[in-house]
Parts: structure tokens; sequence; C-alpha cells
């Protein structure tokens, strides 16, 4: 009876550690995804507004733009020469709605993805993220897109 009882409570502590494991991630995923939201929310308001000062607190500064190119090469961008793309339309607001539809984070990593939705076209971003200090910072984005 003794080693049955014995048994019974190693495997129920057992079982419970994961989830008591798993419930603090899932606390520290509550308490910084507030921090990490607003920090996407300057990326979109930069991609909506072409506003690179909003992306440049976004970002940080090393950070690279990474796609698959149409003959099925990686395409590559620094910051410097993505921001370019923005000065003919700086301060304009573009059509579209760009929006977050996923975040996760674990500890002082985090991954989020964005939808921007354009009338001629669709944009899917993975951004990913850490924290720098006590500030969260992209450090790199990978999208893919397609016609409308």
């Amino acid at each position: 009876m003794k080693r049955t009882f014995l048994a019974a409570l190693v495997l129920g502590c057992a079982l419970m550690a994961p989830r008591t494991a798993r419930a603090q991630g899932e606390e520290a995923t509550l308490r910084e995804a507030p921090q990490v939201r607003t920090v996407v929310e300057r990326y979109l308001h930069g991609l909506k507004f072409n506003d690179t000062t909003s992306l440049h607190s976004a970002f940080w500064p090393d950070a690279r733009l990474m796609w698959i190119k149409r003959d099925g090469s990686i395409g590559q961008l620094s910051q410097a020469d993505w921001y370019k793309s923005f000065v003919a339309n700086a301060g304009k607001e573009e059509e579209g709605t760009l929006g977050i539809e996923s975040i996760d984070v674990s500890g002082n990593v985090a991954s989020v993805k964005v939808l921007e939705v354009y009338p001629k076209s669709v944009y899917i971003d993975y951004l990913n993220m850490l924290r720098i200090g006590d500030e969260w910072r992209i450090v790199n984005k990978i999208y893919t897109s397609h016609p409308r």
C-alpha cells in the first residue's frame, strides 16, 4: 500500500511540474506581451504613415529584412537601405489594414506575426524580437507577399 501511495505521489508531482513551469511561462508572456505589442504598434505606424522615425524606434539598428525573391534566392535589406524606400512618401498614409495576428513570448525572446492587407497586395511579416536590457526591439523581419 505504501509503495502504491509513494508511486502515485511521485507520478502526481512529475505531472504537476510541467504545468507549473508552463503556468510561470504563461505569466511571463502575459507580463511581456503588452511591451512587445507597443513596439510592434510603432512598427505598424511606421509602415502605415511612411514614418522612418517610428521604424527606427522599433528596430535594432543592425536588423535585417529577408524574403524569398521570385527567382527563389534570398533577398536581404539593411535598415538603412529599407528606409530609403520610404523617403518619397514620407508622412503619407497608406491605404490598407495592418494588424497583429499573434504574439509569442518566451523569456527575453518574442515572435510576432503581422498581417498587412493593401488594395493590391497582402504581406505577412514575422518579426523576431529580443528584450535588450529593459527594451524590446525587432532584430529581424522575414516576410512574404502575394497579389490580392
